[in-house]
C-alpha cells in the first residue's frame, strides 16, 4: 500500500492549537517537522508553523521516515526509511543541513530513533547486513552539532522497528518486527521463520526482558508507552488473511506481554494491519489506526471498553493531544477526536496538504 500521511504516533502535544487554542500575537508557534516529497518526487525535510506557513524545506538525498527533535537544542534528526543508509541532522531555525549521518557500510537504518533526555546520546534501530535481519541499536554521541557513532547494542531480535523510552528514561522498549530483509531491499525473506518480540533494554545494552506473542507471523511494529509504564504494540499479520489473530498487544507493569482484548468486529475491520498506536495517559485511552480497514478505534486502556469505531479513509497517523487524539488521512482531512466527554466529538483540522511521509513531530 503506497500512501503519504501527515501524522504518526508520537508527541504532537500542541497540535490542538488547530482545534481551538488561540495563538498569542508575537508568540513563537510550535514547529511541525516531517519528511515529504515535492511534486517531482524529490525528497525533502520540512518544517511548518501551525498556521501553515513553511519554515523550511531542505532537499535530502534519501527518503526519511521518523523525525526526532532534540530535547533542548533547535535540532532534529530526520531518520532514513528502511533500507536507507543516511539520516539528516537539521537546524530547525532555518533548515540548514548540519550533517548527513551515514551508517557504517554493513548497517542501514530502520527509520526510528530517540534522543536521551540529556541530549548527548541518540539511539536508532538498524540492520546488520552481514547477518541480514539481525537487529542492532546504534549509539551516537552529539558533539558540536554532529553525531558520531560510538557503539551499538544488539536489539536481541530480527528487524527492529520502533523504539521508545520507558518512564524511567533509562530503559528502551524495542519492537522487533521479526522480518528479515536483505541489505538494500524491502523484500521479506523469512515469512516461514519469523521471530517478532518485545524487548526491554537498558541504554547501556543490558537485556532486561524479552517476550513473544503466540503467533510467530504477527510482526510487532509500532509502540506507545503510558506514563505508568503500560506498553501497547500494534502488529501486522503476515499469515493467512483468514486467520483470527489479535493485532494489538499490551504489557502492563508486572504482567506478561499478551493480547489486548478485541471485539471480533474490530479485529476483522483491521484487515490484519495496524498503522499507528497512541496512548492518552491522562484520559487513560488507547487509539489505533487501521488504514487497510479505513478505521479509527479508541478504547479505555484499563477496562478495554470500546469508545469509538469510526470510518476514516486511509487513516494512519495518531497522536495524543489535550482534548484526545489527532488522526491523519492520506485521502481525507485530518481529524481531532475530542474524548473529554462521554460522547466522543469529531472536528476537522486545517493542516497543509502535501506528499507527507508517515511521521510528524513537534519542536
Amino acid at each position: 500500500m503506497k500512501r503519504r500521511t501527515l501524522l504518526a504516533g508520537g508527541v504532537l502535544l500542541a497540535a490542538a492549537t488547530l482545534g481551538g487554542w488561540r495563538l498569542v500575537p508575537g508568540s513563537r508557534q510550535p514547529l511541525l517537522l516531517s519528511a515529504r516529497d515535492d511534486a517531482d518526487g524529490r525528497h525533502q525535510a520540512v518544517g511548518y508553523r501551525l498556521d501553515g506557513g513553511q519554515a523550511f524545506a531542505t532537499p535530502v538525498a534519501e527518503r526519511c521516515h521518523d523525525v526526532v527533535p532534540h530535547p533542548r537544542l533547535p535540532l532534529a534528526l530526520f531518520v532514513g526509511r528502511r533500507p536507507s543508509r543516511e539520516s539528516y541532522l537539521i537546524d530547525t531555525r532555518d533548515g540548514r543541513l548540519l550533517q548527513t549521518l551515514a551508517t557504517p557500510a554493513d548497517r542501514h537504518f530502520y527509520g526510528h530513533g530517540v534522543f536521551h533526555a540529556g541530549g548527548e546520546w541518540f539511539y536508532g534501530t538498524e540492520n546488520d547486513t552481514r547477518e541480514p535481519g539481525r537487529g542492532v541499536v546504534g549509539v551516537y554521541r552529539l558533539q558540536a552539532e554532529r553525531l558520531q557513532r560510538v557503539a551499538e547494542h544488539p536489539s536481541h531480535g530480527i528487524g527492529p522497528h520502533q523504539l521508545l523510552w520507558m518512564p524511567d528514561g533509562e530503559t528502551l522498549v524495542v519492537a522487533n518486527g521479526g522480518i528479515r530483509t536483505e541489505a538494500d531491499s524491502r523484500e521479506k525473506m523469512n515469512l516461514d521463520a519469523m521471530e517478532p518480540s518485545l524487548v526491554l533494554l537498558h541504554r547501556d545494552g543490558r537485556l532486561l526482558a524479552k517476550e513473544r506473542l503466540p503467533e510467530p507471523m504477527n510482526s510487532v511494529r509500532h509502540l506507545a508507552v503510558a506514563s505508568d509504564g503500560t506498553v501497547v504494540s500494534g502488529q501486522q499479520y503476515e499469515g493467512d488473511p483468514q486467520d483470527a489473530v489479535p493485532l494489538l498487544a499490551i504489557k502492563r507493569p508486572g504482567q506478561p506481554f499478551q493480547a489486548f482484548p478485541l471485539g471480533e468486529t474490530q479485529r476483522r475491520a483491521m484487515n490484519q494491519y495496524t498503522a499507528s498506536v497512541a496512548i492518552h495517559s491522562e484520559l487513560r485511552l488507547l487509539a489505533v489506526t487501521a488504514p487497510r480497514g479505513n478505521r479509527v478505534l479508541i478504547w479505555n486502556l484499563d477496562s478495554a471498553e470500546l469508545r469509538l469505531d469510526a470510518p476514516l479513509a486511509d487513516c494512519a497517523g495518531v497522536a495524543a493531544v489535550a482534548e484526545g487524539f489527532v488522526v491523519s488521512s492520506g485521502q481525507s482531512r485530518c481529524r481531532l477526536y475530542d474524548c473529554r466527554r462521554a460522547r466522543i466529538e469529531t472536528r476537522h483540522l486545517a493542516l497543509p496538504a502535501g506528499l507527507w511521509d508517515n511521521h510528524l513531530r513537534l519542536a
